[in-house]
């Protein structure tokens, strides 16, 4: 591709054929950019959206920052989770994450429903 221009503007056909490959580079630029930055982003973040809304009384969750506790009340937007014996915090969704072995666990039965 990269000859072809080259060769073409070496020709003197530097008019409107250089303006349509330097759109087709774009494009392809931005394909790249989509299917190696943008798409694994957003199915990352389905896929931890989808153990977020899956997660339920009694499972282990850590917070984003770093708090380890057991699910005791689940809300619509918050989590009640108990940090220690007889004592609980209310934290938003969007920052915890499921422990390691109840994200494995949760991975095999997805994949047992498939």
């Amino acid at each position: 591709m990269l000859n072809f221009i080259l060769l073409d503007e070496a020709a003197g056909n530097s008019g409107t054929g250089s303006m349509t490959q330097m759109v087709i580079m774009m494009v392809l630029l931005f394909v790249v950019f989509y299917f190696f930055m943008i798409r694994p982003q957003t199915k990352k973040q389905k896929e931890l959206q989808q153990q977020r809304d899956a997660m339920k009384k009694g499972d282990k969750v850590v917070t984003a920052g770093g708090i380890h506790g057991i699910i005791r009340e689940v809300q619509e937007n918050t989590f009640l989770i108990e940090v220690s014996k007889e004592v609980c915090i209310k934290v938003d969704k969007a920052s915890v994450y499921v422990t390691t072995d109840e994200a494995q666990q949760a991975s095999k039965e997805a994949d047992a429903k498939r």
